[in-house]
């Protein structure tokens, strides 16, 4: 009966499929384009070309992967939530570190763009969606304890 309950009810809400959906194909975009063309961003903001593009690069193969990871989730973001929280965590942690180099003067202001299309925009419909899944998850438990007296 648990598990019954559980396939009938779980799934994405069509808002959130298509929110990680969209994260997917930014991130697949993304991610490749830092794969490809390195130095673009660099180039964009006037700061200097690393000196090891390959490290920026793989940071372009993590986002990539993650848009993987997204598309995965979005089919039943209530079974993979693990996904978007740590797409969530991501999401806070990247803003996190570049306001540290923006005050270290490391990075300029204008590198922080990308926190906008690349974090801040994904952050309440992804802790939306982690909220629909731990309200799925509870309601999924109360059903089965009601379902075991």
């Amino acid at each position: 009966m648990l598990n019954e309950l559980r396939s009938a009810k779980s799934a994405s809400p069509a808002w959130g499929r298509a929110w990680l959906r969209a994260a997917a194909v930014y991130n697949v975009l993304w991610g490749a384009a830092v794969i490809v063309w390195p130095h673009a961003l660099f180039d964009w903001v006037g700061i200097p070309r690393l000196n090891y593009p390959e490290i920026w690069q793989c940071v372009g193969m993590i986002v990539g992967v993650y848009g993987v990871g997204y598309w995965i989730a979005a089919n039943d973001s209530r079974r993979h939530w693990p996904i978007v929280l740590v797409g969530l965590a991501g999401k806070i942690l990247g803003p996190l570190g570049f306001a540290k180099a923006l005050f270290e003067g490391v990075f300029p202001p204008a590198f922080g763009l990308t926190i906008l299309t690349n974090d801040l925009i994904w952050w309440i419909p992804f802790a939306l969606l982690l909220r629909d899944a731990a309200r799925h998850s509870r309601s999924v438990g109360e059903a089965a304890s009601r379902g075991a007296q």
